[in-house]
């Protein structure tokens, strides 16, 4: 399936394609275009839209795209609900409700920094959310 976001890729735009890949649709197709060609190129494109304003998988609620891609698809792992929370504080104004989440921040800037290339870019963050997302692993099972 295709799935469409906002080019320039930060923390969301990472984390979703990351979400979406490992644990919606490993066959996904990511296309990165400009804001205002969102709505037009899902349409156009048969693709799910992501992470864009006035999209179903976008900001609702308080919640950051990522959290809204998991309650869509029912996704229960506890590790991922804990990423959620990483996620939703380095990409949303409640910053300081995780500590890990201006290091996150951090590392996105970083990331845009080095590889402006959308495409290029998730081929070297997805390394860092396999690593977060072991990291999340095992915090929660200490926490049971």
């Amino acid at each position: 399936m295709k799935w469409v976001t906002r080019s320039h890729v930060h923390v969301d735009r990472v984390a979703c394609p990351w979400l979406i890949t490992r644990f919606v649709d490993s066959d996904a197709e990511i296309l990165f275009v400009p804001k205002s060609q969102v709505n037009e190129v899902a349409e156009r494109e048969g693709a799910i839209p992501f992470d864009a304003p006035g999209v179903e998988l976008g900001h609702h609620d308080g919640k950051c795209s990522f959290e809204t891609i998991i309650e869509k698809y029912g996704l229960t792992d506890p590790a991922l609900l804990r990423l959620a929370k990483i996620v939703h504080a380095a990409d949303t104004k409640d910053r300081d409700s995780d500590p890990l989440a201006a290091g996150l921040e951090a590392i996105a800037v970083g990331y845009s920094v080095r590889f402006p290339d959308d495409q290029e870019n998730l081929a070297h963050q997805f390394a860092v959310y396999d690593a977060l997302y072991a990291w999340c692993r095992l915090d929660v099972a200490r926490g049971a």
